[in-house]
């Protein structure tokens, strides 16, 4: 017979931790991959081609999920360096954890991009200003991830070719979303002169990342042939690699969209249209690219099915790229016109919404239990 204080236990939350302070001990930036995976469905939804009843609605029921996971995740993740100040900053020296930093600016960014998407219409151009600030935040947040976490890679942090992973595009890549973002929001600010900086500022931020982000992609390249797979716990990073291609080829379609009105703006007319046609190109040949490593990355995930993935926060990696993969798909067909990517981008979005319900069931599961509330900076610390 089950003893009583055995039932009450089992179904107690955070029952896998000695004490529930123990949950903002060991809380990493890790958690707002969730808030990236749950922004870029509602930002997915929103675009499908499809008329269907309440589908917008859902959409932005996500977003305003979105926003309060990233308001959750920010208060427990001040309050771990509030609390266990020694403890918390152990992550500038680990060399997997310190790299989701990169996580919390691209969270961010799709709450910015939800807010053009699903604020404007409802509360019209006065969220323009607030969506202008959130933009510069995370610009700033963006090349601070970009710049400061491959210096301690450099210089504090031990890494190997045999121990690399996907992981060290994460915070590499914030700067690339930004700039798509950017291309978002530009055409909304009202002076010209603002749309100019923003555009060139999102220009140079698409710079700032992908070439970085291809050479870290060739090293992976290197490192797979060469050392085949990483540990199953690392499963979900095989999707990473589709990120930085998915996002480029959204940012150069978007930055191409606006570049004709806000360079004739300017007085550079030609410069535009030259833009314009470069982010078209790029965009498809992103794509294609894109493609290569979709295809790769579901090889590799069969594989690991065969002898089981563990769940932990990484699944999350299963959502974001894909979700952008697939809104650069979307701008696609509405750029072309052609009936070929409107039907591979509503694929892409039905599977993504298909693992994000998988990947959220487990993560509310395990946080419930508190069975994910664990910091590798801490391994061999007492709790």
């Amino acid at each position: 017979m089950t003893c009583p204080n055995t039932l009450a236990r089992s179904y107690r939350p955070l029952r896998h931790l000695p004490h529930p302070r123990e949950a903002i001990r060991q809380f990493t930036p890790n958690w707002f991959a969730a808030t990236m995976g749950t922004g870029v469905l509602a930002l997915a939804l929103a675009q499908l081609p499809l008329p269907l009843a309440g589908l917008h609605a859902v959409a932005e029921g996500l977003w305003w999920l979105t926003i309060a996971l990233f308001v959750l995740f920010s208060a427990l993740y001040a309050a771990r360096w509030w609390l266990f100040f020694d403890e918390a900053r152990r992550i500038f020296g680990h060399s997997t954890v310190s790299m989701f930093f990169g996580t919390i600016p691209m969270g961010l960014a799709t709450i910015l991009n939800g807010l053009l998407l699903f604020g404007l219409p409802r509360w019209g151009a006065g969220v323009v200003p607030l969506a202008e600030a959130i933009w510069w935040l995370d610009v700033a947040m963006a090349l601070a991830c970009g710049v400061l976490i491959p210096f301690l890679m450099f210089t504090r942090q031990e890494h190997s070719i045999d121990q690399m992973t996907a992981v060290w595009l994460l915070p590499v890549v914030a700067a690339e979303v930004a700039a798509a973002s950017g291309g978002l929001l530009a055409p909304h600010l009202a002076d010209a002169h603002g749309q100019f900086v923003m555009l060139v500022t999102s220009y140079v931020l698409w710079a700032f990342s992908l070439p970085v982000a291809f050479s870290i992609l060739t090293i992976l390249v290197l490192r797979m042939a060469l050392h085949k797979l990483p540990h199953e716990s690392m499963a979900a990073s095989s999707w990473l690699a589709l990120g930085p291609i998915g996002t480029g080829a959204l940012g150069m379609l978007l930055l191409g969209a606006d570049a004709p009105a806000i360079f004739a703006a300017n007085g550079l007319p030609g410069i535009g249209e030259i833009a314009a046609g470069l982010g078209l190109v790029a965009g498809i040949t992103l794509w294609g690219l894109g493609l290569w490593w979709m295809l790769i990355a579901v090889l590799i995930t069969l594989k690991y099915l065969r002898s089981g993935i563990p769940f932990n926060l990484g699944w999350w990696g299963f959502t974001f790229p894909l979700g952008v993969y697939a809104l650069a798909t979307l701008k696609l067909a509405e750029t072309l016109h052609l009936g070929f990517f409107s039907v591979v981008g509503c694929l892409l979005v039905a599977t993504l919404a298909l693992m994000w319900l998988v990947v959220a069931t487990r993560t509310v599961q395990g946080a419930y239990r508190g069975e994910l509330f664990v910091s590798p900076c801490l391994a061999g610390l007492p709790r």
